[in-house]
This record gives structure tokens, sequence and C-alpha cells, in this order.
């Protein structure tokens, strides 16, 4: 696929952006999620999957949410409708946490985004909602999603006792960003490097000099990091 033969610009709506409380249909029972509307003229849909649940992480996560304004927000020029849900086991959501079936739910809402706006996908995730995003994008069993983009911000590599590993990447060839900060406790420089260097298509690691896994003191520089990289992947060549 060439990355710049669509553009992610869309026109700024002058309207405030709504958003929508919901639930889907998930393997495991309903996912309460959120809908942040986008722009008529939208070209892409977004999905945005939040950090480990037993630890806190829900679809208001700071990271989650500083991500989705990039993709939502008309300040930064995109306005995609964006999703965020909860995992299984996590605030309204029904079923109990598993630690490998939430691909499922990951599956569950990229197939609600499709039936509700017929658009090519961006898919980002943070920190176990990125392992499980990048595992619904590029594991053996993953169906076409039409997704065209993935961004896996602070990408676990070791958490809580747990190893991920991610041989799969090199399955599917779409554009993808792996941003972290340099001082990640979860994973290390080279530890991303490699996965990064594993991975087929286009790709970049950006590390955030100074951040840790939660960008704490550094959302700004997270989202500029986001939006540079959506901007130069996806610009109109016409333009």
């Amino acid at each position: 696929m060439s990355a710049a033969s669509t553009s992610l610009r869309t026109e700024p709506a002058p309207q405030l952006r709504s958003v929508r409380s919901l639930h889907l249909d998930g393997p495991a029972g309903r996912l309460e999620a959120v809908l942040n509307q986008g722009a008529a003229s939208a070209n892409f849909a977004a999905l945005v999957c939040h950090p480990h649940p037993l630890h806190g992480g829900t679809l208001h996560n700071k990271v989650v949410y500083h991500a989705m304004k990039v993709l939502n927000d008309p300040a930064w020029g995109f306005s995609f409708p964006v999703l965020r849900f909860n995992f299984r086991g996590a605030g309204l959501s029904e079923g109990q946490h598993d630690g490998n079936a939430e691909v499922e739910d990951v599956n569950a809402a990229l197939d609600w985004l499709g039936h509700e706006f017929h658009l090519p996908i961006v898919l980002a995730g943070f920190s176990f909602g990125a392992a499980m995003a990048l595992q619904a994008c590029c594991g053996v069993q993953a169906s076409a999603k039409n997704i065209r983009a993935l961004i896996a911000l602070g990408l676990p590599t070791r958490a809580n006792g747990r190893q991920y590993h991610y041989a799969f990447n090199r399955n599917q060839s779409i554009p993808k960003l792996f941003l972290s900060g340099d001082h990640d406790n979860f994973a290390s420089a080279d530890e991303l490097n490699e996965i990064a260097n594993a991975a087929t298509g286009p790709t970049r690691l950006q590390l955030i000099p100074g951040a840790d896994h939660f960008f704490t003191g550094q959302l700004d520089q997270m989202q500029q990091a986001l939006g540079s990289w959506l901007e130069e992947q996806f610009r109109d060549p016409s333009q």
C-alpha cells in the first residue's frame, strides 16, 4: 500500500465534536464504549485501546485520551471519529480479565467501526492495549479489518511478571509507529529497536527523551510526535 495514496487530512468542522456513549457486542458480553464523533468528510475512523485493566487502565486513561485528541480534534487537522472501549471486566464492560482473549475485544471494536463508518481504520493502543492491538492487526488469526495504520504507544516487552513477544509483527505491511519514552521501564530501547526492525512495511521507532512509560509531563511531546507521523505518512501528494 502506498501510504501517501490517501490523505488523512479533512476540513475542520465548525461545530463542536459530540461524544456518544454506547455498548459493543463483545465475545464475553457487552463492552462499554465511547465514540468521539468526527467530521462528516472524514476519510478514516480510529480505535484507541487502553492499558492493563488490572492496574487501573480504562478508556479514560490520560495517554489514551491525548492520543484520541490528536486523531479527533479539528485543531490537529484530522477530525476522525474515534472509538475507545473498556476491555472485558473493566469499567462497565462484562466478562472477566483474561490477558490474551482481549484481542477478541479489539476485533469486536474493529468490526463495529467497520459496520458503522465503512472507512479504513487507524488502530492505536497504549501499553497492554498496544500489545492487544498489534496482535489483532498482525496476529496469525487476524482477519481482514481494513486497518491502514498501526500506532503502538508504550509497547511493553515485560510487565508484571509477563513477557510479551511480537514475532507476528512481520505479518502486516501497513505503516507502523512505535512511540515510547526512552526511560520506559517496561521495554528497553534495544528491545523496541529489535521489534521495529523485525516489522514489515514502513516502520518508525521514536523515543521521547526523558519520558517514562506513561509520558509523565510529556504528553504534549507524545501528541506532537504522533501528529507529525500521521501527517508525514498520509500527506496528500497533491497538496
